[in-house]
């Protein structure tokens, strides 16, 4: 699977490189400054980006912005931002086209190998990849949107650890429930998003961004 890393510092873009080629990503460009991503994107059409919100030359969203325009180019072009902190703003802009392939963490989780790494996969394969912290932020501020108002508090939770990108299996051992439990939930959830029938997976990600984007 072919990478295209943006990240200015030399030590974490390094230390990136190196996990994800222990785990047989093919890093296909290495960047540390926003233009030279942009020309990576769009000249290497990799199979997953994992790009640093802030990058030089302008140090603001850079990167996030770069991300973006790539994904104009090429819809569906899966995207991983890591940020130091959780900003709202910078999610609401990646999840606004509506398609999957997206994910947002927290650099604190790049310490956590497998966790980071089984993220950077969902994505490339088109699922989501929130941060928890992301997550609860958009919950709170999205608390009183329809049609997620009408979602009990159990299909809330199952909602957010969708959105977190994990399977019914993983759901159930957490909220300690059986995974029939959980595919009940799932499916009401999907009836009162009134999303259209269609392959779990692609119904998942389109459930995951309507709860992430307020409905």
């Amino acid at each position: 699977m072919r990478v295209v890393l943006a990240e200015d510092l030399f030590l974490l873009r390094d230390g990136l490189i190196r996990l994800l080629e222990a785990y047989d990503f093919e890093i296909a460009a290495a960047v540390d400054n926003g233009p030279e991503l942009t020309r990576a994107l769009l000249t290497l059409k990799p199979d997953v980006a994992v790009v640093d919100v802030r990058l030089p030359p302008s140090f603001t969203d850079e990167g996030l912005q770069a991300a973006l325009h790539a994904r104009r180019e090429f819809p569906g072009l899966p995207v991983l931002v890591l940020s130091q902190h959780v900003e709202q703003l910078y999610a609401r802009e990646l999840l606004a086209d509506g398609s999957g392939g997206v994910g947002y963490l927290l650099k604190d989780r790049v310490f956590d190998a497998e966790q980071f790494v089984d993220a950077v996969r969902r994505v490339a394969a088109g699922g989501t990849a929130m941060d928890p912290q992301v997550i609860s932020q958009l919950l709170a501020r999205n608390a009183r949107n329809e049609p997620l108002g009408g979602l009990t508090p159990r299909e809330r939770e199952v909602l957010e650890l969708m959105a977190e990108g994990r399977s019914n299996a993983a759901i159930a051992q957490r909220l300690v429930i059986t995974e029939r439990a959980v595919a009940k939930h799932t499916s009401n959830i999907f009836g009162k998003l009134n999303l259209p029938p269609s392959d779990d997976d692609n119904r998942r990600v389109l459930a995951v961004l309507a709860f992430l984007n307020g409905g």
